[in-house]
């Protein structure tokens, strides 16, 4: 027994194939803006409510205690200057930022000769990696499976396929 398939157009089928990188843009880069909103936002909620063990200050004007950070944590928020100053930037089409653009931003990040550092943006993307992989993959899948699913339709619709 033999079964033989032929399939009629299969250069139009495999072209709109090849239109998937460039349709798939729109789609890669609402998941690249997303991905950086993520990182903002894990970076400020590291910096306004994660663990702190560092010491205890007085301050004034206003008058306030304020419990800093360890060495190896992110900075404590004390005036809020360094939140407010987390952007995400559209730098062009397919480039977004995430950076603070307080003075002391890098000192917090990387340390100085005086002080071990307080990073706070570094381990904001380590911590959003893996969603913002598991975003770009499932619409990729999704596009995917969209594609098919019209080539097939085309496919039955059409009669573009004959199996003898």
């Amino acid at each position: 027994m033999q079964a033989t398939i032929n399939v009629k157009n299969l250069d139009k089928v495999l072209k709109s194939f090849r239109t998937i990188s460039k349709d798939m843009k729109p789609e890669l880069r609402q998941v690249i803006q997303g991905g950086a909103q993520l990182i903002r936002g894990e970076a400020v909620k590291s910096i306004q409510n994660g663990p702190k063990s560092g010491k205890v200050y007085q301050r004034y004007n206003p008058t306030r205690t304020h419990k800093a950070s360890a060495p190896g944590e992110a900075p404590a928020s004390d005036t809020g200057n360094l939140v407010r100053n987390i952007r995400v930037t559209q730098k062009s089409q397919d480039i977004v930022t995430v950076e603070s653009r307080a003075s002391y931003s890098k000192f917090l990040e990387y340390g100085t000769s005086k002080m071990q550092a307080r990073p706070f943006l570094f381990p904001a993307f380590k911590m959003s990696q893996g969603k913002i992989m598991m975003a770009t993959f499932n619409r990729v899948k999704a596009f995917i499976q969209k594609v098919a699913k019209w080539v097939i339709i085309v496919l039955i619709c059409k009669k573009q396929y004959l199996i003898n």
